[in-house]
């Protein structure tokens, strides 16, 4: 998805957007209902926020009702339960961009999950098994890693999952749950764990790896992490699932965590969404998540770095507004509800334009997908996180 950022503004134009979702009905205006918050247990409002330090490292401010806050307390304050929060093994590439720094090390991950529990959210770390960037297209194994084979890689997964869970264990900051790879539609780790057509069976052996070392932290530990598999966009899910889950015979982890972006997907009428979601969970038994979306607010861009989403992110019925976005959540929201799903979590509300760069652009690709406009205000869908569902 969004993570192979060089890929995606390459071949942007080519992608055909499905736009056959149904018209959104209409709603009492936001301040007509009384808010209501949820526990992580009852249901995940969650918000990737793993972005944050260096935009703040970088200039980047965050208000709400045009107070300066920390963005932290600004997504509590609205509903938000908790924080995913991305892991890289050892992003080197990073330093030479920020006059050394890493950002999406164990460190700076450490920092995030400290900001997270001390606003009372708790966390979901998402394990990239990976020196940068991992998604459908992209699953590099790790430098230190590099020419290892199934079984050697299989010990390096578990050593590597246990020590870092040992870690944050040691300062207090055990994550609530913990997902075993990100988007890994084709595997992981390649080319040792890639997938080829239906077999998945050198996937599943690095996966089951990565489970049993949480599986195995958790007999010592008080919070006990749920584990979490991902596989990017709906129309993916059943083929992706019945040949890991079934053929495969990976079967001990707790949530089914999908992708859901409109402009890459093929499912988004709000009812098919309720029925894929209904479908998973029946067919598989396992909570169902929706642990990365995002929609647009406006078709502007805030800086000179390339907006990932722009227009041809629209579904038909969700205009692209402030409006438009704070009604299309809520509606997301309730359509996984509806499912019998558990939770959703916004990748990357917090990544407004600053003066961070990397190696494609200055400021953000997604700051017209933030929940936080051009002056760094919060929008109206922060509120989509406390609105009064029907469960």
């Amino acid at each position: 998805m969004k993570k192979y950022l060089l890929t995606i503004l390459m071949l942007s134009c080519l992608i055909t957007v499905n736009s056959s979702c149904k018209k959104s009905t209409a709603v009492n205006p936001p301040d007509s209902l009384p808010k209501q918050y949820y526990s992580f247990n009852q249901f995940v409002m969650g918000a990737d926020l793993s972005y944050v330090n260096q935009v703040e490292d970088y200039g980047g401010r965050y208000k709400d009702s045009g107070v300066q806050k920390d963005p932290y307390l600004i997504m509590k304050n609205h509903g938000c339960n908790l924080v995913r929060v991305r892991l890289w093994h050892h992003p080197t590439w990073l330093a030479p961009l920020n006059a050394g720094r890493l950002y999406s090390d164990l460190y700076d991950a450490e920092k995030t999950i400290r900001r997270a529990k001390n606003a009372g959210m708790a966390v979901n770390l998402d394990l990239h098994y990976s020196d940068t960037w991992a998604d459908p297209g992209t699953q590099q194994v790790p430098a230190a890693w590099s020419g290892l084979n199934l079984l050697t890689l299989k010990d390096s997964v578990y050593n590597y999952t246990l020590a870092v869970l040992n870690y944050l264990k040691s300062k207090n900051l055990t994550p609530e749950m913990i997902q075993i790879g990100n988007e890994t539609n084709q595997g992981m780790l390649w080319p040792v764990g890639k997938t080829s057509g239906s077999d998945f069976s050198s996937f599943a052996v690095l996966l089951k790896s990565g489970i049993k070392a949480v599986r195995d932290f958790s007999v010592g530990s008080t919070i006990k992490p749920q584990i979490i598999l991902h596989v990017a966009q709906l129309q993916n899910a059943d083929y992706w699932a019945a040949n890991l889950i079934t053929a495969a015979g990976v079967t001990d982890f707790d949530v089914l965590g999908l992708s859901h972006y409109s402009k890459w997907g093929t499912i988004n009428a709000m009812a098919d969404i309720t029925s894929t979601i209904s479908r998973l969970k029946t067919t598989y038994g396992k909570k169902v998540m929706i642990v990365e979306t995002a929609y647009p607010f406006t078709t502007q861009n805030a800086d000179s770095y390339s907006n990932l989403i722009a227009g041809d992110g629209y579904v038909n019925g969700y205009p692209i507004s402030e409006a438009g976005q704070y009604q299309y959540m809520k509606d997301l929201t309730q359509a996984i509800i509806s499912g019998g799903g558990t939770g959703i979590m916004y990748w990357e509300p917090a990544w407004i334009s600053s003066s961070l760069h990397d190696l494609w652009g200055t400021g953000s690709s997604w700051d017209n997908c933030t929940l936080f406009d051009f002056s760094s205000n919060g929008l109206p869908a922060l509120d989509y996180m406390n609105y009064p569902y029907r469960f």
